[in-house]
């Protein structure tokens, strides 16, 4: 990891030499009218850009064509944030999403403090409302006010958290939390970790009330008319005391199980169960329900790939206290976890710190509309940012790395399409659409990684000499439109005769064109269509048709293969 480290410094360093001076934009670059999305989305603001890189104009030779059509964006519900992380996502959204789709169909709400205050949090209703409908959503990070905000921002009261209500709204069954990773970077892990928290239940929807000395009760009522009866007694004898409900709901275990398998299975990393069931009692249902689910239809899967190797050929129960522990030694990832609510906002966060920072996870409630449809909403793991907002409010430069923004904002525009795909599956127009829509985000996570790996990242990653955020978005848009020109062909290809081919017509027409393109593009690890000879190498290895070493033997001068 060190010399990861060090390499990733020296490119920094080198960029930073070659980077002019960074100037103040004139009022009229950062005007709104400059900037379609900022000044048509209704409850956007527009920020001020203070700093800008005088380098990132790309060559003539780079651009996209000027005619060039937008694609029609599918329907999302765009939430919006406050602080820093707004200002950011407002950048990239103009400077990467807007130049390339029609936004039009997208549903915006704006869930900052000020307007759920002035609208009674009728607003956080409606957003709730839209996701249900729509069922994609890409969430920045909100404030939930503390008492002294409340003083500060002048709000009529302290407002909830919206994510209770998104997850009861959208019927939550899980939030997947999995590492980011950049190729060529070390950050923590050195493979992806996935993890599953319980989207619903536990202390974040408990009741609560301070009291006295006295006899506490609850009572269970059946709803179909049974006899109630009583779940708890005990009898206070402190003067102060603070008591405390809740429950955690079962029913949709058994969806959480299928996606968190499901999900372990295409990464190929070893699923294990967290639970404290040795002290809780109640939590013996959640193991028992996962482990019930696993043998039942995934063992054998597992065992086939060989990824119960590390767990001795069984799904593996941890107690959340030796969870913690593991986490900090399973440094080489290739796992993934499932837990309660509330252990899995703790190991979530531990996983963060271990992989860097909260930056480099992702965070996507999965819930189910009432018809079946998984609905998912995106968003970045970490929160608003205000020691930047603070720093930016003042004048001074910042370099937010929006890497987890990205992914959440990526993450949400192609399960829209893969939804709109699903409707309309003959659609011509929107199969287009979903073509270019899942291409699109893979060449914007190419350029996003690319501008870490050439030493062009935000301060996070290479120190005082990185890119502050206004230059890292630019230099980002610069790429990506190199890469996105660079998939565009001025004419059609010309058509490939037998005579140009060393493969008779016959046996290509046997191939499989599709999978032959995406594996070039597997080790294409430019994206300009080219194959170095160490990705070559490769390649031919991983297909088994490396030439072989030949050697003589010397007692006998054969020739032999090793």
């Amino acid at each position: 990891m060190a010399s990861s480290l060090r390499i990733l410094s020296s490119r920094c360093l080198s960029a930073a030499a070659s980077k002019h001076s960074t100037r103040q934009l004139s009022p009229s670059l950062s005007s709104s009218t400059n900037n379609s999305f900022l000044s048509t989305s209704p409850n956007a603001y527009t920020p001020t850009i203070r700093y800008q890189s005088t380098t990132t104009t790309p060559p003539a030779e780079d651009a996209l064509p000027s005619d060039r059509p937008k694609v029609k964006a599918p329907p999302m519900v765009y939430i919006q944030g406050e602080e820093m992380t707004h200002y950011a996502t407002q950048l990239l959204l103009s400077k990467w999403i807007e130049p390339h789709f029609d936004m039009s169909s997208w549903e915006t709400y704006n869930l900052s403090c000020k307007t759920r205050d002035e609208t009674n949090d009728a607003v956080l209703a409606d957003a709730v409302d839209a996701g249900k409908r729509i069922g994609a959503i890409f969430k920045e990070p909100t404030i939930t006010p503390s008492a002294i905000q409340v003083q500060e921002m002048g709000l009529k009261k302290a407002w909830g958290s919206p994510n209770g209500a998104m997850r009861k709204g959208w019927n939550g069954i899980t939030i997947s939390r999995d590492t980011i990773h950049i190729e060529g970077i070390e950050l923590g892990y050195k493979n992806q970790v996935l993890f599953e928290r319980h989207a619903v239940g536990g202390e974040y929807g408990a009741g609560w009330n301070e009291v006295g000395e006295g006899t506490l009760l609850t009572t269970y009522i059946p709803s179909d008319g049974g006899a109630p009866f009583v779940v708890d007694k005990r009898d206070l004898t402190d003067k102060h005391n603070v008591c405390v409900v809740y429950h955690n709901p079962y029913d949709n275990v058994r969806e959480l199980a299928h996606l968190f398998f499901k999900r372990c299975l295409e990464h190929q990393v070893t699923p294990y169960i967290v639970t404290k069931k040795t002290v809780f009692k109640w939590q013996e249902g959640f193991w028992a329900t996962m482990k019930k689910v696993f043998d039942e239809q995934y063992k054998d899967e597992f065992l086939k790939a060989g990824l119960l190797d590390r767990s001795g050929g069984e799904l593996t129960h941890l107690i959340s206290d030796a969870a913690t522990m593991q986490l900090i030694r399973w440094t080489d990832g290739g796992f993934g976890m499932a837990a309660h609510n509330y252990d899995g906002d703790m190991l979530t966060d531990q996983i963060a710190q271990v992989h860097r920072s909260p930056g480099f996870i992702t965070s996507n409630l999965v819930g189910v509309s009432d018809d079946g449809t998984l609905i998912k909403e995106f968003e970045a793991s970490h929160g608003t940012v205000t020691d930047l907002w603070l720093d930016h409010l003042e004048g001074k430069e910042t370099s937010l790395n929006p890497l987890g923004l990205v992914e959440a904002l990526i993450g949400a525009m192609t399960h829209a399409a893969q939804l709109e795909m699903d409707a309309k599956p003959s659609d011509k127009s929107v199969q287009s659409m979903h073509e270019f829509t899942n291409n699109f985000a893979t060449t914007l996570r190419m350029a996003l990684h690319n501008t870490f790996r050439y030493g062009q990242g935000t301060r996070d990653m290479c120190g005082p000499t990185g890119f502050t955020t206004e230059d890292f978005i630019d230099k980002v848009a610069w790429r990506l439109n190199r890469y996105l020109a660079q998939q565009i062909e001025a004419e059609a290809p010309p058509e490939l005769k037998e005579e140009d081919l060393a493969v008779p017509k016959e046996k290509l027409n046997q191939m499989d064109q599709k999978a032959i393109l995406k594996l070039f593009d597997k080790y294409d690890k430019s994206g300009e269509g080219k194959i170095d000879f160490k990705n070559f190498s490769k390649m031919l290895v991983k297909m088994g048709v490396a030439p072989k070493k030949v050697e003589k033997k010397e007692e006998s001068g054969e020739k032999w293969s090793k």
